[in-house]
């Protein structure tokens, strides 16, 4: 089976939703798939991580490794152009830092960025991306 990297997002969250459908433009190489957080799927694959079962923030899973916060976004844009390979250099902050503003972003997105009443439905073009 091929090797995908696997981005769990807020399926309501207007932001998480923006970011999911950039990737999805910049992924030319078709390697992410995708899965709400509040899915059964995700549930399923956090089912080892007691402690992200209530997480309502980022979750990128690669290689059975599990990132979250400004990790994930990070490693997220590892396998992107060039333009997101500038959130790269978010690495030389230490991760106390980068999470810091990530928290502040996250617990602020619903009043800044509005919330969905439910996920968003791939197009039939999209959802073989979504697991």
């Amino acid at each position: 089976m091929e090797q995908h990297g696997i981005i769990l997002f807020d399926g309501v969250c207007n932001l998480c939703d923006g970011f999911v459908q950039r990737i999805i433009a910049a992924d030319t190489k078709d390697y992410f798939r995708f899965a709400s957080l509040q899915s059964d799927v995700a549930k399923d694959l956090l089912k080892n991580h007691p402690n992200l079962q209530d997480f309502k923030s980022i979750v990128y899973i690669e290689n059975e490794k599990v990132y979250t916060k400004s990790s994930a976004a990070i490693k997220i844009s590892s396998h992107l152009g060039f333009t997101w390979k500038i959130l790269q250099m978010g690495y030389i902050l230490p991760a106390f830092l980068r999470d810091g503003i990530y928290n502040i972003i996250a617990k602020n997105r619903y009043k800044w960025f509005g919330k969905k009443d439910q996920c968003m439905v791939p197009t039939p073009e999209l959802r073989a991306k979504f697991l």
